[in-house]
């Protein structure tokens, strides 16, 4: 047994963590979905299916869609709603070890304000991530997350409905993420997470039809992660918020890279539909490179790539 053991915990701006790798909002559903697969203990947090003031019922199918090296969607926010979330799926969660983060969406601004204020005084939520970036619904979500005037505003509406760790999810689908990212710090956000899906399309052409009832949806899986790095990377040397790094994550030299790219903690998506059991995979991983390396902390290698030119 290797009596080096390195200190795997992190903070995402108080967002507290045993270790960095989380699960993506959106694809481990509330938990217990993944029970079976997962020991919730070991996570260093859960990202919730994306919680609105009213329950959802998404899109109508067809709604996902297989690609090569990954998968389109276009769920369009399914959830139980806050209610439902706060006596029904919440208490599930408060019997683990592990930090819970609450992804949240609305139409309006007084919609995000609304959750952060409800979901601050529940027991058990350890941090909100503001979904401005979901491609797959017609208002609120994505509009925010594309303009930076929208975008200031909700950020400083919400920093004021909440002394929670308040975790911005930006988008990907914008011509300069860094600019999005600045408005962020600048108006109260503790960090971000990057990236959430890009736009993308699928055409049957036996049919002739799109693949997706709305036509585009969101692309995911390993397809999109040179770009979630490259964002990640412009991202973290220009603004000193932390960053949650996800975007095609399937093993831990993948997580790996997003650490060094300068994400502090990661998230596994799409992977966890393909091998339920990736995340654990992943932190066993990283347990195991840092103890071989003889590396003390995350932190110690957050950023480090080295690039030539």
């Amino acid at each position: 047994m290797n009596a080096f053991q390195p200190d795997m915990r992190v903070n995402i701006g108080g967002f507290q963590m045993k270790n960095p790798v989380m699960v993506a909002s959106g694809t481990f559903g509330y938990g217990s979905e993944y029970a079976e697969f997962v020991d919730l203990n070991r996570l260093g947090g859960v990202a919730v299916k994306s919680i609105t003031l009213e329950p959802r019922a998404g899109n109508p199918p067809p709604r996902i869609a297989e690609t090569p090296a990954g998968m389109l969607n276009t769920i369009g926010l399914q959830n139980v709603g806050l209610e439902a979330f706060l006596t029904e799926k919440l208490p599930y969660l408060r019997q683990f070890d592990t930090s819970v983060l609450v992804n949240l969406s609305g139409y309006t601004v007084s919609d995000y304000v609304q959750l952060c204020e409800r979901l601050s005084e529940a027991e058990g939520v350890h941090g909100l991530e503001l979904n401005v970036s979901c491609p797959n619904v017609d208002c609120g979500g994505m509009q925010f997350g594309v303009d930076p005037q929208l975008l200031g505003e909700l950020v400083a509406a919400c920093r004021r409905a909440t002394r929670l760790p308040l975790i911005v999810k930006l988008s990907p689908n914008v011509t300069d993420i860094v600019t999005l990212a600045r408005v962020c710090e600048e108006h109260g956000a503790d960090g971000l997470s990057l990236i959430n899906t890009l736009l993308g399309m699928a055409i049957d052409v036996r049919t002739r039809r799109a693949k997706l009832s709305r036509g585009v949806g969101g692309l995911s899986g390993p397809a999109i992660r040179p770009i979630a790095i490259r964002m990640v990377w412009e991202v973290a040397r220009t603004v000193s918020l932390p960053i949650i790094g996800m975007g095609g994550i399937t093993c831990t030299e993948d997580a790996l890279e997003f650490i060094l790219a300068g994400a502090t903690a990661i998230a596994v998506g799409t992977a966890n539909f393909v091998n339920p059991s990736v995340s654990m995979e992943i932190v066993s991983g990283l347990e195991a490179y840092f103890q071989e390396h003889q590396i003390a902390s995350v932190d110690k290698i957050v950023g480090t790539v080295q690039v030539d030119g």
